[in-house]
């Protein structure tokens, strides 16, 4: 797995108004830390920032960031943005272990067809839209499938049932449901009208 590089100054003020400066300049102020190291202030550029986790992996990328000559693996791990523009306001960033497991979010995405369910009107309802996971830096996925073809009506897919590659393995409860199916518009109707039609 390729690392991108992000270059970072380690000369920046703290304090509030500093950091407003930094941001009109083009900078986000940040912070590295991680077991050993002692929390480092710095500061990296925003469009730097934004090409280092344009790939596949997005904000799961290991960052090779050299902070002034000082070198760290790192993972962008909590993203401050501002409340209106939405531009981001803030980066910590974990140094990691690439031979160490980390907790990743990864984005899920619905495979297949669940003809059962859609043939009986009911709809298939995503609960989740990613999963906390378990693993090295380098074996995070960019997304993992969830396979509805088998969902029957009534049914339930949960984290436990998931096929996760090697390696990876659910970082929070695995009885959490993924998708289930529920009663459709029409399906519904029937519902309601059922025991109208037994009088």
């Amino acid at each position: 797995m390729s690392h991108a590089t992000l270059n970072a100054s380690t000369s920046r003020d703290k304090g509030s108004s500093n950091s407003r400066r930094l941001r009109l300049s083009g900078s986000i102020p940040a912070v590295v830390y991680g077991e050993g190291v002692t929390p480092l202030p710095i500061a990296v550029d925003a469009k730097s920032f934004r090409t280092a986790v344009s790939g596949e992996q997005g904000l799961n990328s290991l960052i090779e960031l050299d902070a002034d000559g000082q070198k760290f693996l790192v993972m962008a791990r909590e993203i401050q943005r501002h409340p209106v523009r939405g531009t981001v306001a803030h980066i910590d960033f974990q140094v990691v272990d690439p031979n160490e497991p980390v907790v990743a979010e990864v984005p899920l995405h619905i495979i297949g067809d669940a003809v059962e369910v859609r043939h009986a009107d009911w709809e298939v309802d995503q609960q989740m839209f990613s999963i906390e996971v378990r693993t090295r830096p380098d074996q995070i996925p960019t997304h993992i499938d969830v396979d509805i073809t088998e969902l029957k009506v009534g049914g339930t897919i949960r984290v436990e049932e998931l096929v996760l590659p090697k390696g990876v393995v659910p970082a929070g409860d695995p009885t959490v449901s993924v998708v289930t199916s529920r009663p459709g518009r029409t399906a519904a109707v029937k519902t309601t009208a059922a025991p109208e039609a037994g009088e």
